[in-house]
C-alpha cells in the first residue's frame, strides 16, 4: 500500500491531487503546528493582471496552535463577510472561463456556510475538488490517530500505522529532512513525486500561463475534461524511488 501525506491546505494546487491519486491512502496531517503565510489559509488565483492570493482570515492566538484547532475569523467586516467577498473574488477572476457556472453554485455555497474550524472548511473543499477529479483515494486525518515524534519519525509512525509498503512523498522540502535509511530499516519503501504540470488554456488566453495555481484554474478552464486531463498526467508509474533518478510519471 503506497501512502501519502500533506496538511489540509485551501483549495491546493494540482501537485496535491496527484500525490492523492498515486496514493492508496492519504492522511491529512492535521495535528502538527500551523504556520502563518502558509497555504492552510491561502492560494493563488489567476486574474486579468496576473496571479493573485485570496486568504481565508483566521484567528491569531498562539503560535502552538495545531492546524485542526486553527479557527476562521468571522468577525471581520460583517458576520461570516469573507466567504461572500471570496465568492465575488472567484466570479469576477473566472466568470469568462468556459466551466465557470457548473461549480460556482455548489463552491459558493460552501465558501458561504458557517465555517468555524479552517480543517473543517479545508477538507470540505478538499473533497469537492478531488469528486471533481473523479478522485477515490480513501482519506484519514492525522489528529484522529496517535502519532509519535516529528518531521522524519513522525511521518514514518504515520506509514506503520497504517501498515504501508511505501511513501509517496513531494519532492520539495521532504528531500531535505526525511531520513530514507530508517524507511528502508522499517521495510519501508520512500517515493518522490513526479509531477510535469499539465498545460491548458488559462483566461485570460493571451496573458502567459502561470503554474501551480488552485486546481479551480483547471476545472473552470477545462470543466468535465480536468480528470482526464489530469489523470493522463498521473497515469502510469507513481513515483521515482529514492535515490534513483525520478523518471516521468
Amino acid at each position: 500500500m503506497i501512502v501519502a501525506a500533506h496538511q489540509p491546505n485551501f483549495l491546493p494546487w494540482l501537485g496535491y491531487f496527484d500525490k492523492m491519486r498515486k496514493a492508496d491512502m492519504f492522511i491529512t496531517v492535521d495535528h502538527v503546528q500551523m504556520e502563518r503565510q502558509s497555504f492552510q489559509n491561502r492560494t493563488r488565483i489567476k486574474t486579468a493582471e496576473g496571479a493573485r492570493w485570496i486568504t481565508v482570515p483566521v484567528v491569531q492566538s498562539s503560535r502552538d496552535e495545531r492546524v485542526a484547532d486553527k479557527r476562521v475569523d468571522n468577525s471581520r467586516e460583517g458576520r461570516f463577510r469573507w466567504g461572500r467577498k471570496m465568492a465575488l473574488t472567484l466570479k469576477y477572476a473566472y466568470q469568462s472561463a468556459p466551466h465557470y457556472a457548473e461549480y460556482a453554485p455548489a463552491l459558493t455555497e460552501i465558501l458561504e456556510g458557517r465555517w468555524d474550524l479552517l480543517a473543517d472548511l479545508n477538507h470540505r473543499l478538499i473533497d469537492f475538488c478531488r469528486d471533481a477529479l473523479k478522485i477515490a483515494t480513501p482519506m484519514r486525518r492525522s489528529s484522529e490517530m496517535k502519532i509519535a515524534g516529528t518531521r522524519s519519525e513522525m511521518v514514518l509512525d504515520m506509514c506503520r500505522q497504517v501498515g504501508a509498503k511505501a511513501y509517496l512523498s513531494g519532492a520539495g522540502a521532504s528531500k531535505g529532512y526525511l531520513d530514507v535509511a530508517a524507511f528502508e530499516r522499517a521495510g519501508i519503501e520512500v517515493l518522490w513525486q513526479d509531477f510535469p504540470h499539465p498545460r491548458y488554456e488559462q483566461r485570460p488566453p493571451a496573458s502567459p500561463f502561470i503554474e501551480k495555481l488552485s486546481v479551480l484554474d483547471l476545472l473552470f478552464n477545462r470543466g468535465p475534461e480536468s480528470a482526464e486531463l489530469f489523470a493522463g498526467r498521473a497515469s502510469g508509474s507513481p513515483a521515482a524511488p529514492a535515490g534513483k533518478p525520478e523518471v516521468p510519471a
